[in-house]
């Protein structure tokens, strides 16, 4: 291992006094009672919650333990990624017209290279292609060129993860995504079918409905789809499922294509839909070397990236996120080994502990990933005393308010008091982040759950959550007399 990446002896010096600082209090009953109710033992609980102006937690239970964290690890992403490259930082794509331009037309090609802009929704790749109209160009005789070279990447199963390939949440990265690789879908029925069409075209794709349809209430109707992938050559998806009559008409988003193909779909149609033709086939080569390109087209900064990859939890937006880190700091090609090291370098550099972090793609989309509450909560700590806090709290969720937690604890006052980052996956639940507590002061919280009945540990989250804020007085007397003064 480079030397770089290695843990100093002065950091694991810091992480064990931070461990042994750690105040031996109780669980607090109503969250020990909360967790039997639920049928989950404390010891595949971890937690650490300390005021971040505290010199140490006014909880802690299995803080060293390293568990899998789920989306919470978004944090350490979007941690390395304000400390590595700032707030302000945008991604590029570039257009070069490979041929001379008259009426309106290229003759040659048009070449685009992607440099892993996870923010290229349908509106911005409007004004990319805006852009190019305004460059006097409406109609390309060639082929479109894609080159992403940019990202090195090893072969990806969309169904690996929980045979759900077709999930956007298991949506692949690349160095050219658009709109998340979505691909938008229209169910409408009628008195004896359901039909299924694209919203755009999507030529060499047969999609097929078996649905059928049913009687009673439009709820979850997503549930009763069951769309399947039949054939690869030529690429034909079947619907199959119950589709209730009531819901009328529908979209359905799914993740069919791999990055580079959906880039490709969404392009063409979005291209057709202004009125230009694109002649050409598509073909994956290197863009030129020897010119500029005619456009570099700007991402939205990074804090704005933000708050759309933690507020909804977009694991594509954090794997690209996760890449870049590496490609910039070490040199393209992007590939996950450059993107470890990238967050252990900026970790290190704020003396929080690795020894236990287990990265696979940054975005806790993954079974193997890992993470202590110790960990997470120096990383917390390290984020507030940072010049980009603002940034780094503002794309939190809010309880109760926006994003993963719009529909949680609605009827506590914790509502629009909380900044907080959720992890769920099968047998994880977890959540981090801030709160404010009735003492107006900011608390970092760490919360992970590791067991099958980890999916019914809101009633738990709450109790320690409704704890943490009003911070009994015993316990921050007791604080006071470990740590000096507050």
């Amino acid at each position: 291992m480079n030397r770089l990446f290695r843990p100093t002896c002065h950091v694991l010096l810091l992480a064990s006094l931070a461990l042994c600082s750690l105040p031996a209090l109780a669980l607090p009953e109503a969250f020990s009672a909360a967790l039997r109710e639920a049928g989950i033992p404390p010891g595949r609980v971890a937690v650490v919650i300390q005021p971040v102006d505290a010199p140490a937690p006014l909880l802690a239970h299995n803080a060293e333990h390293a568990l899998n964290p789920a989306s919470v690890m978004k944090l350490v992403t979007s941690f390395a990624a304000l400390e590595q490259l700032g707030p302000a930082y945008t991604w590029t794509t570039e257009l070069w017209a490979n041929g001379p331009i008259s009426n309106g037309r290229l003759e040659g090609n048009l070449v685009i290279k992607g440099k892993g802009d996870p923010s290229l929704t349908l509106e911005r790749l409007w004004l990319m292609q805006r852009e190019l109209r305004s460059r006097g160009i409406r109609d390309i005789s060639g082929d479109l060129v894609l080159d992403t070279s940019h990202f090195n990447l090893p072969q990806h199963d969309p169904a690996a993860f929980d045979n759900e390939p077709l999930a956007l949440y298991n949506a692949a990265p690349g160095a050219l995504v658009a709109n998340f690789n979505t691909t938008t879908l229209r169910l409408v029925p009628d008195d004896t079918q359901v039909a299924v069409a694209g919203e755009s075209a999507l030529p060499g794709v047969a999609l097929i409905s078996q649905l059928e349809l049913a009687e009673g209430e439009c709820n979850n109707w997503r549930g009763g789809l069951k769309p399947r992938i039949a054939s690869s050559e030529p690429y034909t998806l079947i619907f199959e499922g119950r589709y209730p009559q009531s819901c009328g008409g529908k979209t359905l988003a799914l993740n069919i294509f791999d990055a580079a193909a959906s880039f490709d779909h969404t392009f063409r149609a979005l291209w057709a839909e202004s009125g230009g033709n694109l002649g050409g086939s598509t073909v994956f080569d290197p863009a030129p070397t020897d010119t500029l390109p005619l456009i570099s087209f700007s991402s939205v900064p990074l804090a704005d990236a933000l708050r759309s990859l933690n507020k909804h939890s977009n694991n594509l937006m954090t794997r690209n996120l996760y890449l870049t880190l590496g490609a910039e700091a070490y040199g393209a090609p992007a590939t996950p080994e450059k993107g470890d090291h990238a967050i252990r370098a900026v970790l290190a550099r704020h003396a929080i502990p690795t020894q236990k972090l287990v990265l696979e793609n940054g975005s806790g989309l993954s079974r193997i990933e890992r993470i202590s509450a110790d960990a997470l909560n120096q990383l917390l700590l390290a984020a507030y005393r940072s010049p980009y806090f603002s940034e780094f709290e503002s794309a939190l969720p809010i309880v109760a308010l926006d994003g993963t937690l719009k529909r949680r604890f609605r009827d506590s006052p914790l509502s629009g008091r909380a900044h907080l980052k959720t992890g769920t996956l099968r047998d994880v639940n977890a959540l981090a982040g801030y709160l404010v507590d009735a003492h107006g002061r900011r608390v970092s919280f760490v919360m992970l759950i590791n067991h099958p009945n980890a999916a019914r540990a809101e009633a738990a989250q709450r109790a320690l959550l409704e704890w943490a804020q009003t911070q009994p007085a015993q316990a921050r007397e007791r604080t006071r007399r470990r740590g000096g003064r507050e």
